[in-house]
């Protein structure tokens, strides 16, 4: 195995993250109700990581390769099921701020992995767009840590309310 092939292993790999993503995000925000804030920082995310998959596919069409099908159809289910899995909890938001801040870390060090391996590979013209990409997921980890406080101070205040509290 060469640096190239690991290169392109990489990029379908963050490239199926990406969809899980999407597929994590979209439906969180569709659900959610009493929380404007996270609901905004999820919508400019799911744009910005829109942006994220197609850096990542001309990446690939460039070397003459495409996204697995295997993978995002397999991590697209994962995501869903992740997305679903908290809904049925009381404190749905509170789990899935937990969760999204994971999972934003997890793109992170996907990030750094995947600039790694195309400065080994050689794809210095990859790597521009991917520091973007990193940048915006750090944007995103830091906002959505920046609100799990005043998410959960509106979690307790609807719930001491008798409010429906969890989406």
């Amino acid at each position: 195995m060469d640096a190239q092939s690991i290169y392109v292993t990489a990029l379908k790999n963050t490239h199926a993250i990406e969809m899980q993503a999407l597929q994590i995000m979209e439906r969180q925000v569709e659900r959610l109700e009493h929380y404007p804030e996270m609901e905004a920082a999820l919508r400019r995310h799911i744009e910005e990581t829109h942006g994220q998959r197609t850096r990542l596919e001309e990446a690939l069409q460039s070397l003459g390769d495409s996204p697995s099908a295997l993978k995002e159809g397999f991590l697209g289910f994962v995501g869903n099921m992740m997305a679903l899995g908290h809904t049925p909890a009381q404190d749905e938001i509170l789990k899935n701020s937990y969760a999204n801040h994971a999972f934003e870390n997890f793109e992170i060090a996907a990030y750094e992995s995947l600039l790694t391996i195309g400065e080994v590979a050689g794809q210095s013209g990859h790597l521009s767009a991917f520091q973007q990409s990193l940048s915006e997921e750090q944007a995103m980890a830091q906002t959505v840590r920046e609100l799990i406080k005043p998410t959960t101070r509106r979690y307790l205040e609807l719930s001491l309310a008798g409010a429906k509290a969890d989406r």
